[in-house]
């Protein structure tokens, strides 16, 4: 078998001296049958008619079986859990999609990842997935913006006969549909019987949730701490099976995803598969800014419980405003969004695509429809270990409109080891929020024009310190295109078919004194 395929890491394989089988999805490549994303049910028994014939036809083995993943096939390892065969006797779901809307890179607290859309093409246009979406223009950014709204932009390719695009056009909130693919739920509702380790990419912009909530809801059945484990590494979508050295323009001590592999991954194997000593701690976490893996006895590490505070003046600080009500303001337009990444905007295979967490913000600080707030230079290292909460306070002119919150590290002006780091703006923890999903995220409702609203969301976890010398920044903006879709800022029922008049310009006002001045709760390690 080739070793040097998909995602094998066969470097751990060949030295541990496992036998590697893989498997694809139904209906995908040489599988017989059809492709339903997140077809659970089927994915299931797939995995249990597996393991049952590998456990009685391969005489080399020793009879237990391993199962790893990543991302989608991450989803496969958490399939395989629900009423497990009992020669599956250890799990590693890495960057695995697990909750369809939320967590698998689809929705991000309602907004769409429009950027996937090409994926759904590669997955569902052919039955075996032989057909690959092929760009004609160079620049994504246009390509997205001239077709108008998503749904355009599909009907102008032929997605109408896509059954993934057609669901994913059809049921943009969280609904019954969705809720009933919750792997989660599935899981959470049936004992832990199988030892599994949990893996996350810190930087994964593909699907920043997927891993942390597999996490969140199977820990706390773990009463006896030693069922299911957590890595944290300093990567993006799948990094682990490959060259963790550098992430983007973030240059780490060491090769991070080979340290892993072998100081982690492989002791935890060989301790449930070959019944070798482990010595593994329940958290495994790189901690950035200080480039140090740390052992953990429990994530988060601290509650997220420090109030960071948008101030007057476009400043950041650890105390409230004194005096009335403030706003800071800007007008976000439709027709000129926010890019996420300098211009070209490439597609998911370019080199660009997978750390652009990481790529500099100030390609976005430089535009005057994104607020920007700094504390003054930091005398004293700050140290966070969890999941930042979001409490913005805010207004719009329209009825509909995006919130993007951006928590950053900004570099010293000059960095004498690595000068073209000097200012550097490495964003630590990114999310976007849909505001018609303010009450609900299965029934979305529009916004009263010009009044203060407040907004509650969690910025993905983060394990970083802010170095002396360094400041915080926390950038504010209304689109992050074209990774996700344009709000129209005209409440209309399905934004995939809003048509041209509903893309308005919007007054959008910040609270940062007074009254609901706006904050985010850090998780501050004391």
């Amino acid at each position: 078998m080739v070793l040097d395929g998909y995602r094998n890491m066969p470097d751990l394989i060949v030295s541990q001296g496992y036998i590697r089988v893989i498997q694809d999805i139904r209906g995908m490549n040489g599988s017989g049958g059809a492709f339903v994303l997140h077809n659970n049910a089927a994915d299931a028994s797939d995995a249990y008619e597996t393991i049952d014939w590998l456990s009685k036809n391969v005489p080399e083995s020793n009879g237990r079986i391993g199962m790893i993943g990543v991302s989608y096939d991450g989803h496969g390892t958490l399939v395989a859990l629900d009423h497990p065969h009992p020669a599956l006797k250890v799990v590693v779901d890495i960057d695995g999609t697990a909750d369809t809307w939320r967590a698998s890179g689809l929705f991000n607290n309602g907004a769409f990842r429009q950027m996937i859309m090409p994926l759904t093409w590669n997955l569902e246009a052919t039955r075996n997935g032989s057909s690959q979406f092929n760009w004609n223009q160079e620049d994504l950014y246009d390509a997205y913006l001239r077709a108008g709204s998503v749904g355009e932009w599909g009907r102008q390719h032929g997605m109408d006969q896509i059954g993934l695009w057609r669901k994913l056009s059809q049921h943009p909130a969280y609904d019954s549909v969705w809720q009933s693919q919750n792997l989660v739920k599935v899981l959470a509702d049936q004992p832990l019987t199988v030892p599994m380790m949990v893996v996350h990419g810190l930087w994964d912009g593909d699907d920043a949730y997927g891993a942390m909530t597999v996490y969140n809801a199977l820990k706390p059945k773990d009463t006896a701490g030693n069922m299911v484990y957590l890595t944290l590494g300093p990567w993006t979508h799948g990094q682990e099976s490959g060259d963790g050295s550098h992430t983007g323009n973030i240059v780490w001590d060491h090769d991070t995803a080979k340290w892993w592999r072998f100081h982690v991954l492989a002791p935890f194997l060989n301790h449930y598969l070959k019944d070798e000593p482990m010595d593994v701690a329940p958290v495994t976490a790189f901690q950035s800014g200080t480039n140090e893996w740390q052992r953990l006895p429990s994530w988060p590490a601290a509650p997220a419980t420090t109030k960071l505070f948008l101030q007057p003046g476009l400043k950041l600080g650890f105390s409230a405003t004194d005096g009335g009500a403030k706003t800071e303001d800007y007008i976000s337009d439709p027709a000129h969004p926010v890019n996420f990444l300098p211009r070209p905007v490439h597609d998911e295979f370019h080199e660009s695509w997978k750390p652009w967490l990481t790529s500099d913000q100030r390609n976005s600080a430089a535009r005057p429809d994104v607020l920007t707030f700094t504390t003054d230079v930091l005398t004293k290292p700050v140290t966070i270990a969890g999941e930042p909460v979001v409490h913005l306070t805010a207004s719009t002119s329209g009825t509909d409109s995006d919130w993007v919150v951006k928590l950053i590290d900004v570099y010293p002006d000059q960095t004498p080891l690595n000068r073209a780091m000097g200012g550097y703006q490495l964003g630590i923890a990114m999310e976007i929020f849909r505001g018609r999903y303010r009450e609900s995220v299965s029934e979305p409702k529009p916004l009263k024009a010009n009044a203060p609203l407040a907004y509650r969301f969690a910025l993905p976890h983060a394990n970083h310190v802010f170095l002396p010398g360094h400041r915080i920044m926390v950038q504010v903006q209304s689109s992050w295109f074209p990774v996700f879709d344009r709000n129209p800022q005209t409440f209309v029922p399905n934004i995939f078919f809003a048509k041209p008049a509903d893309y308005v310009k919007a007054t959008q006002k910040v609270v940062v004194s007074g009254p609901g001045q706006s904050y985010i709760d850090l998780p501050l390690a004391r």
